[in-house]
């Protein structure tokens, strides 16, 4: 059993009820269908998925409660974090940055909770309206977002950025527009066209990205397009991107429980172990505990 601690950078808990996109009629989402985790997953469930993997502290990432829920949201998570025994460490919440009061709300998300590392907004457009989420592909280029996101820097908060290749190159110009955020690019590019043009296409966007020194990547979700573990697909995926970055900007992140549609939580944690196993010993630390501590500001 290789020894090293892990930090699990990305997952979630939640409440059905505070959640819209489990409420209703089934509605087709990118990870495909969802009954098994249309209900409750609390953190008591989060911790006996991990038992006996390694994982010594994680961090949360928003699950897109209803419009203006996010403050409820970090309340909620805080109160949880206390049931932890010390495991969630730290999170990141949702704020609309192309509202006029998005200020407002981040000040109050600050007074809420001293876990809160940073915000997600999610940005990914896709050409199939079954991957989409935001309206337009150049939100980041909106004047109201770039005048909020600036206001991170108040607080010492990275931004959790979510985009497909295609909206690469403009995620490259955000970035360099502010070297005094650090970004994370999630679920590693999120890759979802696995022919020859699509990974030459990803490998492109992703070797311009990491030339810029204030982004890092998540190593999370890589199950979700072809919705299963599967030990070979993550090291396509992670080993060229831990060349790219380097260790040193590369962090794992479960997105439990999506995952757990197709995975136990040691599989998955078993798969990515088998995936990295020929990295040296010290790169591993750091993709599966250093960086995210020093990144999130971890114990």
């Amino acid at each position: 059993m290789n020894t090293i601690s892990i930090v699990d950078a990305h997952h979630h808990i939640w409440r059905q009820d505070d959640l819209a996109w489990l409420k209703g009629p089934m509605q087709p989402r990118i990870f495909g269908p969802y009954e098994p985790i249309r209900r409750d997953y609390p953190i008591a469930e989060y911790l006996a998925d991990l038992a006996g993997t390694g994982v010594e502290a994680s961090v949360y990432c928003q699950t897109n409660w209803p419009a203006k829920g996010e403050l409820t949201e970090v309340e909620w998570v805080d109160a949880e974090s206390k049931k932890s025994s010390g495991v969630l460490q730290g999170m990141t919440a949702y704020c609309n940055l192309l509202v006029e009061d998005a200020p407002a709300m981040l000040a109050a998300e600050a007074k809420a909770s001293k876990l809160v590392r940073g915000i997600r907004m999610q940005l990914h457009w896709h050409e199939n309206p079954l991957y989409r989420f935001a309206p337009r592909p150049d939100l980041m280029h909106e004047p109201l977002f770039r005048k909020n996101l600036a206001k991170l820097q108040d607080h010492g908060w990275l931004f959790e950025l979510q985009v497909f290749t295609s909206q690469m190159q403009d995620a490259a110009e955000l970035i360099k527009a502010f070297p005094g955020i650090n970004f994370v690019l999630l679920h590693a590019g999120m890759l979802e066209d696995l022919s020859a043009a699509g990974r030459a296409a990803w490998r492109e966007g992703m070797q311009r990205l990491a030339q810029l020194p204030n982004l890092y990547v998540k190593l999370s979700g890589l199950g979700t397009f072809i919705h299963r573990v599967d030990q070979a697909h993550i090291a396509d995926i992670a080993l060229p991107t831990i060349e790219m970055f380097g260790a040193g900007r590369c962090v794992f992140g479960s997105n439990f429980p999506i995952e757990k549609l197709w995975s136990r939580y040691a599989d998955l944690v078993n798969a990515y172990r088998g995936a990295l196993a020929g990295l040296p010993d010290a790169d591993q630390a750091r993709v599966f505990s250093g960086t995210a501590r020093q990144l999130y500001g971890l114990a």
